[in-house]
């Protein structure tokens, strides 16, 4: 990077003043609990989806003594269909331990952010940058990619020790004067300029602020930044899911064991194959049993195929199974995978 590091900070504040986003409904504020609900929801997941999820989540739960206080299953219910069902319970985890150990203040310091239940150094740093002024760095995705791009970066990121090699060069270019003003200001650019410019397919760099002091520009390539060459291996799997039906319209739906896929959350029974399913039927009921079509539910590591077998059943078929009837007006509130979910809103 040409320039001294306090002219890349100068840059990012500059242009986050007069071009970066503020109509976001987490921004403008210093409060901890609205700055961690809004870093763990946008974990692996779109902005625009996040936009309606976070007002509902403030309604149900405007703090985080109001989040401590309630249940789990309320909790993933209402976080059913943003995915990645772990940062739900974590948040939960979280808040108790904040509203009970921290009389409901969250820590200001990004190292004692990071000991509670998943908050992770990035999301730590955010929280105590936006919230309390801290000169501490941020490396999501998006960061990641700008800093990576700006310095030149390329070394190897699926090497630990290249990742905090990168960590220390973000610290460096951190602002140095005026923190409660600065960091804020500062991290949010950063956010913004990966999000909007330093796009990861052909970014904007005429229009960056950055394309002076950015080494990947000069040589050309800034879309080969950053660098990782351990892919993710993908699997496929193929489960069948009882979809039983009582004569009522009730649904027969069972927690999910942890760990595993979907892991604490209510599903219809799932099965290896179809022939398990059956099994789990006493003999004189198999004649109900109806193939729905067979679709895809793609999550990060594993493609699913989902094979749905509906049936009309008496609770008499289901003594083997675990579970219980829940009623149309029951199973909407509770935390069901998206394609579970999607099943029964269809049926």
């Amino acid at each position: 990077m040409n320039g001294p590091p306090q002219e890349f900070a100068a840059c990012v504040m500059r242009w986050q003043k007069t071009h970066g986003r503020r109509g976001l409904p987490w921004q403008n504020t210093r409060d901890p609990y609205r700055v961690w609900l809004s870093e763990i929801m946008l974990q692996q997941t779109q902005v625009a989806t996040v936009l309606d999820y976070f007002p509902r989540f403030l309604q149900r739960f405007p703090d985080v003594e109001a989040l401590a206080m309630a249940s789990l299953d309320d909790v993933l219910g209402l976080w059913s269909g943003l995915g990645y069902y772990s940062r739900a319970r974590n948040l939960h985890r979280c808040a108790v331990v904040v509203a009970v150990q921290y009389g409901g203040r969250f820590p200001s310091s990004s190292q004692q952010l990071q000991t509670l239940p998943g908050i992770g150094r990035s999301t730590a740093g955010a929280i105590a940058a936006f919230c309390f002024g801290e000169r501490s760095a941020i490396l999501d995705g998006n960061v990641k990619r700008v800093l990576t791009r700006v310095l030149g970066f390329d070394a190897d990121l699926s090497a630990a020790a290249n990742e905090c090699a990168l960590w220390d060069r973000a610290t460096a270019l951190l602002p140095r004067r005026a923190l409660a003003q600065a960091m804020p200001r500062y991290t949010q650019g950063l956010m913004d300029l990966g999000a909007t410019v330093c796009l990861a397919r052909r970014p904007a760099c005429l229009t960056c602020p950055l394309s002076a002091l950015c080494v990947a520009r000069q040589r050309g390539e800034p879309e080969n930044y950053p660098v990782k060459t351990r892919k993710l291996k993908r699997s496929a799997q193929s489960l069948w899911l009882l979809q039983a039906q009582a004569v009522s319209g009730a649904v027969w739906l069972a927690r999910r064991p942890t760990p595993g896929v979907w892991a604490g959350l209510y599903c219809l029974p799932v099965f290896e194959s179809r022939e398990a399913l059956q099994a789990r039927l006493p003999q004189r009921f198999h004649g109900r049993l109806r193939d729905a079509p067979a679709f895809t539910h793609v999550l990060t590591h594993k493609d699913l195929r989902l094979h749905p077998v509906t049936a009309q059943l008496p609770a008499s078929a289901l003594s083997g199974l675990d579970g219980a009837w829940f009623a149309a007006d029951q199973w909407p509130d509770l935390g069901l995978p998206a394609p579970v979910r999607e099943l029964l809103s269809q049926a």
